[in-house]
């Protein structure tokens, strides 16, 4: 048996942050992965580039992560952008915010964060052992004792959870960490795919598939979901809804399929304008055909659609259409319905919603509050965030602070 004072489970961000954390202290530290290498999800991030953070202040940052968001105060007041751009500068790895907000290396590259930590793990002398599933804890009373994989055991009076989610299984993420720490008596809440596409019930869209619409606001039509709502560019898909509105908004979609079914939306295509807006818009281009008027507003296929949706004849004149018509037509174009129902699971999901309760975990530590010496990291944990470099910053500062061992 080989004896260490800090285990590390799971190589994404959050783990090798926490490895290397630990490492700086003094401390002896086995960083253990099932898969052949290191980070194998880490390279995937942001479509290979790597968006690490945002320039985000931390009160901000913690408000897009909803009400659970003031559980990463500590492990942002540890390690905020600022610093974690630091660190890596220190590891030799330059980056840069081309647009002032996303964070990215400057060789857009993943790669580029992989190697550098990789390397600062090696200069630590961090023992890393790839092709090692953990199957089990080991417990010592209400102590960690260490962890039994397939093919050895290891002791450590420290062990960190940092095995990530259920989304992208194809990268090795199979919700490990959620059967090991269920197995020590955490909660482990309900679970539903992320960041991804959606597919929608209405056949129309797959006409609309060549343009970006951007500036859209979406809303739950919900009663018990009213306050749901995002911002952002949209791509119709062949049978539903992509774009970065709906990477954002999917988070909070998944859950209302698996109670309802099924989930009406709303959304504004015409950049905010409303009814009157619209009909004012209308009124001052006269001599233009129905069609020519909404094209004003929308791609020429999406106008199409829309007019069909109202009955409109797109070759006549707004004015000379049936007033009924009209007026579906306006309202269309200030909010037009969409029906949600359902998704590809986590296959195509990039982070997953909900795991392990953080009502068990010491947000100042990540420590269990149940098992003394059982440290948590990154995605395992219920608390995930839109697109934009949040998952990774809170990855990363996650993992620094359960490295610190407190």
């Amino acid at each position: 048996m080989m004896v260490y004072d800090v285990i590390v489970v799971g190589s994404g961000g959050a783990g090798m942050m926490a490895s290397i954390t630990a490492a700086r202290s003094g401390k002896k530290v086995l960083l253990l992965e099932k898969l052949p290498k290191l980070g194998t999800k880490l390279k995937a991030t942001g479509g290979g580039r790597c968006n690490l953070t945002n320039t985000l202040a931390n009160d901000l940052f913690m408000e897009r992560f909803g009400r659970n968001g003031k559980f990463m105060m500590r492990a942002l007041e540890e390690l905020d952008s600022r610093a974690l751009v630091e660190f890596f500068t220190e590891l030799g790895v330059e980056t840069h915010a081309p647009d002032g907000y996303h964070i990215f290396p400057v060789t857009h590259n993943a790669m580029t964060i992989l190697n550098g930590l990789e390397e600062e793990l090696g200069r630590l002398n961090v023992d890393v052992k790839c092709n090692e599933k953990v199957e089990s804890l080991e417990l010592s009373g209400e102590n960690i004792a260490g962890v039994v994989t397939q093919n050895n055991n290891f002791i450590a009076k420290n062990v960190v959870i940092a095995t990530g989610g259920l989304g992208y299984p194809q990268l090795g993420s199979e919700g490990d960490g959620y059967e090991l720490s269920a197995s020590v008596g955490h909660k482990v809440t309900d679970l539903h795919p992320a960041m991804m596409p959606l597919i929608c019930k209405e056949s129309w869209v797959e006409n609309c598939r060549a343009d970006t619409i951007s500036k859209v606001k979406m809303k739950v039509n919900l009663k018990k979901a009213k306050n749901l709502n995002a911002y952002g560019d949209l791509i119709f898909t062949k049978n539903g809804i992509r774009g970065p509105v709906v990477l954002d908004f999917a988070r909070e979609i998944t859950p209302l399929i698996s109670k309802y079914g099924e989930v009406p939306m709303l959304m504004n295509l015409t950049k905010g304008m409303n009814e009157d807006q619209i009909l004012k818009h209308f009124k001052s281009r006269d001599e233009f055909t129905t069609l020519e008027l909404v094209k004003t507003l929308l791609p020429e296929a999406l106008s199409i659609e829309l007019c069909k949706l109202a009955d409109a004849d797109i070759s006549l004149n707004f004015s000379k259409l049936d007033g009924v018509v009209r007026d579906k037509l306006i309202k269309l174009l200030a909010w037009t319905p969409l029906t949600i129902t359902g998704h590809e699971g986590f296959k195509m999901a990039m982070i997953t919603r909900g795991g392990i309760s953080l009502k068990e975990i010491n947000s100042q530590t990540m420590q269990s509050k149940l098992i003394v010496g059982l440290y948590f990291c990154g995605e395992v944990m219920d608390l995930d965030g839109p697109c934009g470099g949040y998952n990774l910053q809170w990855s990363f500062a996650s993992g620094y602070l359960a490295g610190q061992l407190l």
